[in-house]
């Protein structure tokens, strides 16, 4: 298996809430919803870098489709990263996010590391950490 991701789906309870959220409150370029035509079928996509693409489609939908059992959200299964240039971006980032409607969890702080970061969640509790990585260009 070739080691990269094209698209990462979150599961979401509301479309229309999360697609308001990415596209009208974060800025995040999308369609809008498709699919409505097909039963469990209907999902956004939103264009991140090239070759990478974030869905979101309802969680009950998830579960159909991978033929699972509904099982109750967790925001620290995982997070999603989103490195920026400075310290002052990545507030700017968190109030953006928290002006759309996310709950800040952790305001931005320097870190042990030697970097600076926060978290928010967004409107289904989906946990992104906002980072400004000062070795970043070391990791590439």
């Amino acid at each position: 298996m070739e080691a990269r991701i094209t698209v990462l789906t979150l599961g979401v309870e509301d479309l229309e809430t999360s697609l308001a959220f990415y596209r009208d409150g974060l800025g995040f370029p999308s369609d809008g919803i498709i699919g409505t035509e097909f039963e469990h079928g209907a999902v956004a996509f939103f264009k991140l870098q090239p070759g990478l693409q974030l869905a979101i489609w309802k969680r009950q939908d998830i579960a159909h489709d991978a033929q699972l059992q509904l099982s109750p959200p967790s925001p620290t299964n995982m997070t999603i990263g989103h490195n920026v240039g400075s310290k002052q971006e990545v507030d700017n980032v968190l109030e953006l996010a928290h002006n759309s409607g996310a709950v800040v969890t952790v305001s931005g702080h320097d870190t042990f590391w030697g970097g600076y970061s926060g978290y928010f969640q967004d409107p289904d509790g989906h946990l992104w950490e906002i980072v400004w990585n000062p070795h970043m260009d070391k990791l590439d």
